[in-house]
């Protein structure tokens, strides 16, 4: 059993403890354990996400090219885990994202009225010969990718599409124990006019 603690701890970097109950709740199973941590650490990280951000670094990623730069501020709750290393590579992680995937928005909230009306509009202009009872399913598929490309939050992670960066800040929130929030960013391409 001790094994098995220290494989799911590596995996994950959760407590003893924490690893301890999720093997035994999965029986041993590795696998189920971590999706029983992963779960837990997500109802962690909605519990955290109350908590006041005030410390957390801005930080900058220059392309290789010099064509393209990103700054970033990275809030967390102490400086403790702002020189964290697992901070700093979120941080960093998060830099080359949006250099790469160039998104408008953190959120959907951020989302103007006035981006959204002008999303739908085309989403019903290119469907107009669809009948009316398929363009609600269209419109909902359209526009949940149309998120997935302006907003950091709902886009794949570069490195593993199957994650979303959301879902890699949960997770960055478990390990650490602080509420983390991405609170701006400005993102520059050479030749490229405001």
């Amino acid at each position: 059993m001790l094994d098995k603690v220290k494989e799911l701890r590596e995996k994950t970097n959760a407590g003893v403890m924490n690893c301890k109950v999720a093997l035994k709740e999965a029986n041993g199973d590795i696998e189920k354990a971590i999706d029983i941590l992963r779960k837990k650490g997500v109802s962690l990280a909605s519990k955290k996400s109350s908590r006041t951000a005030k410390e957390g670094m801005i930080t900058s990623y220059i392309h290789m090219n010099n064509k393209i730069g990103v700054l970033l501020e990275l809030n967390c709750e102490t400086d403790f885990v702002a020189r964290n290393d697992e901070f700093v590579k979120f941080a960093k992680e998060l830099t080359m994202q949006i250099a790469a995937a160039n998104p408008t928005y953190i959120t959907k909230d951020e989302v103007t009225p006035e981006d959204l009306a002008r999303e739908r509009e085309i989403i019903k202009e290119q469907n107009k010969n669809k009948p009316e009872h398929a363009l609600e399913k269209i419109m909902e598929g359209k526009l949940k990718s149309y998120y997935q490309d302006i907003c950091l939050l709902d886009q794949p992670y570069i490195k593993d599409p199957k994650v979303s960066i959301s879902d890699l800040l949960t997770g960055v929130i478990a390990k650490t124990g602080e509420n983390i929030v991405i609170t701006r960013f400005t993102r520059y391409q050479l030749g490229e006019t405001a």
